[in-house]
């Protein structure tokens, strides 16, 4: 059995890739600083593989509905709006093989960055920043679907609705976050959190959206009913990355000046405790399961692993430099 990939416009690229059958769980972790796709076996903390993307760094990740392909959109060498390169493509990789086995081009440079996979269609949706939408694409054929305007320059994070009607973007410079249908495919409403905000999370219930200031240490609460910010939570440190535990009990952000992961009661909207991981913490990855969580700790070269019941490092696990996005392939 084979699988068909074509590269979006504007050249298209046939590969026959063998089907990969059933397969352990993977920690897929974005090595910035090697351009390539870390590989590791959650089980026993061992790095697999390190996939190079192709000279140009790509720094999120997510992994196909079947856990069987990552998919890496190259953003470039530069930050948010600054200059660099402008990424133009996205890098798929088969996980149980470790190898490149297809790719999504878009015909000039768009910045894409944060994919996520739709909770009910199953698209892969990506910021693609430069051109101030979120682009659609089957990831069965690799062909752009379509794209959502966003209303917004700098849409560089994205977070989906678990009922797949609502997409939500961080934009960074404006400070704003959009709010978009994405049936009807357009936005619904622009919030104004700060001067400059990043990354974006969503509670299980769909009930509340999180982003975090980037001018003060504080976490905005958007209420999604009336997509205003109906709540600020105060933290010791600027935050990043954030990601609820699936009970929707608990906020983890990543607080990179602090080398710490505050843990925030959804039930009292508070900070309960701190936990200390490895020099300037990037974001946060909760299992399925809930019982573990993972935190790229960008200037440690490392991931750090957190038990959730006790709240303690049970261990890192030294994936190269600069880690960044992760991402959990399989069940």
């Amino acid at each position: 059995m084979h699988f068909l990939f074509r590269a979006a416009s504007p050249a298209l690229v046939c590969l026959a890739i063998p089907a990969t059958l059933a397969q352990q769980p993977r920690l897929l972790v974005a090595e910035k600083g090697a351009q390539s796709l870390v590989i590791v076996d959650p089980a026993s903390g061992n790095v697999l593989a390190s996939v190079p993307e192709g000279g140009i760094t790509g720094h999120e990740v997510i992994a196909s509905a079947d856990g069987k392909f990552a998919f890496v959109p190259i953003y470039g060498n530069s930050g948010v709006g600054k200059p660099g390169t402008d990424g133009s493509n996205i890098v798929v990789i088969d996980v149980a093989s470790h190898k490149i086995v297809g790719n999504i081009g878009f015909d000039h440079g768009v910045r894409p960055h944060c994919p996520m996979i739709g909770p009910k269609d199953g698209k892969l949706y990506v910021t693609t920043e430069l051109d101030k939408t979120v682009t659609i694409i089957d990831p069965k054929t690799l062909k752009v679907v379509g794209a959502i305007p966003t209303g917004q320059p700098e849409s560089h994070m994205l977070v989906l609705s678990h009922d797949g009607r609502r997409a939500y973007t961080a934009n960074v410079g404006p400070g704003t976050v959009s709010v978009i249908d994405i049936q009807a495919r357009k936005v619904l409403k622009i919030i104004p959190i700060s001067a400059n905000t990043q990354r974006i999370s969503i509670s299980p219930d769909d009930k509340w959206v999180f982003t975090a200031d980037q001018t003060k240490p504080q976490m905005a609460v958007i209420d999604t009913a009336t997509n205003t910010v109906a709540k600020w939570i105060p933290m010791e440190g600027i935050g990043y990355g954030a990601a609820p535990t699936p009970d929707g009990r608990w906020l983890l952000v990543a607080l990179p000046d602090q080398n710490k992961v505050a843990v925030i009661d959804l039930k009292t909207t508070q900070v309960a405790r701190t936990v200390s991981v490895g020099a300037y913490p990037q974001e946060v990855l909760v299992r399925p399961d809930g019982k573990s969580a993972y935190v790229s700790c960008e200037h440690a070269n490392q991931v750090a692993e957190i038990d959730t019941a006790t709240w303690k490092v049970t261990r890192t696990i030294s994936t190269g430099k600069y880690a960044d996005g992760l991402a959990w392939a399989g069940r």
